[in-house]
């Protein structure tokens, strides 16, 4: 067995794909595949999520979009963030549509040598107060340059919102604003792609799905709301495995884990868990989680350290060699990554996102008994 998996289900990420393009119709799918596909693998996701409707991909860099091409992924792809001159020619060289959002922007690319063709997609600034103008004249004007360079292509407009998740009016106040510039964009350039609506706007503001939505943790199955994906008709693709290495008794007063931070008040069983910190299960999890073994949920027993956690099994310890599930289901229980995101305060995006390099990806088509 493994010291630790990371199993992803590519059939779940082709399924919650299919039923995020049923609810989106007639808008297109952007599937989000930035960031390794969420911790999931980015490759193996776009895959599965071109397999389940999404005709578009996106990303945050050039070079995950180049990583794409390489593994021999076609298809519309947009990558969302800035682009240095150098970051500039390998986001073109990947057939990349980009962003932009200053006349100057445009005309470094307009003259690049690589930019015959390029797609170009102006990015207003409605609220969230990162990249894209604020200023409509602005974007405007910048549109306008894009539309008037012969190498260029207008291909879309965009925005994104902050409050999608948990201000679904401060989201709509940035949709009119939007429309409002992107109405009159339309009105001199043509029907251009408009694009605002991300997970939690495409499943909860309907009338921001557009010409096409992007989609990121949604198509993983994890709630962009942070409660229940099956509330949304959405499944986890992902679980993160492990095994006890260790199985020995304690008695009371004797601890487990740095800082003696569990000490037994009855005689129980510890079980040896070889992940931790430098694998993504946090260390502010101690004494703060449950996991699953044998089908039942068993408390971390004192501090997860970088590369092992501790478990209190309970009088009646399973065998050396137990799978143990940390994310994921295993008889009738499940821990999901929203559980781990609530007590630590934090998104559930962090959670799979931080599943560290050093854990091997399994891929499956449904999860295997």
């Amino acid at each position: 067995m493994l010291r630790a998996l990371a199993r992803v289900d590519l059939a779940a990420i082709e399924r919650n794909c299919a039923e995020l393009a049923r609810v989106a119709a007639p808008a297109a799918l952007c599937a989000v595949v930035k960031a390794d596909g969420y911790g999931h693998g980015a490759a193996q996701a776009a895959r599965a999520a071109q397999a389940g409707g999404a005709p578009w991909l996106a990303v945050a860099t050039a070079e995950e979009a180049a990583g794409l091409r390489a593994e021999r992924i076609e298809g519309p792809l947009l990558v969302m963030g800035s682009l240095s001159e150098p970051e500039l020619t390998v986001a073109l060289r990947a057939r990349a549509d980009v962003v932009v959002w200053r006349e100057e922007q445009v005309a470094a690319l307009a003259a690049h040598p690589d930019a015959d063709g390029a797609g170009v997609h102006v990015k207003l600034d409605t609220g969230m107060g990162r990249l894209g103008t604020r200023d409509g004249d602005e974007a405007t004007r910048t549109a306008a340059a894009v539309a008037a360079a012969p190498r260029l292509r207008l291909a879309g407009l965009m925005t994104h919102f902050a409050t999608a998740d948990d201000d679904p009016e401060f989201a709509r106040e940035q949709l009119a604003r939007f429309l409002a510039w992107a109405g009159a964009i339309r009105a001199r350039h043509g029907d251009l792609l408009l694009h605002a609506a991300n997970s939690a706007a495409t499943l909860g503001i309907p009338e921001s799905r557009l010409g096409m939505v992007r989609c990121g943790i949604a198509v993983y199955g994890m709630d962009p709301f942070g409660v229940d994906p099956a509330a949304h008709r959405l499944g986890p693709a992902l679980e993160l495995r492990s095994y006890l290495a260790e199985v020995k008794p304690i008695a009371p007063g004797e601890s487990a884990g740095y800082g003696r931070r569990f000490v037994a008040g009855a005689p129980t069983w510890i079980g040896t868990v070889p992940i931790g910190y430098a694998d993504g299960v946090r260390r502010a999890l101690s004494n703060n989680c449950e996991v699953l073994v044998g089908g039942r949920r068993v408390p971390v027993a004192g501090t997860i350290s970088m590369d092992n956690l501790t478990v209190d099994l309970g009088p009646e310890p399973p065998e050396r060699g137990a799978e143990v599930v940390l994310i994921g289901a295993q008889g009738g229980e499940r821990v999901p990554a929203e559980e781990w995101a609530r007590r630590l305060g934090t998104i559930n995006y962090e959670i799979s996102c931080g599943i560290g390099r050093r854990v091997p990806r399994e891929y499956v088509r449904g999860t295997p008994s």
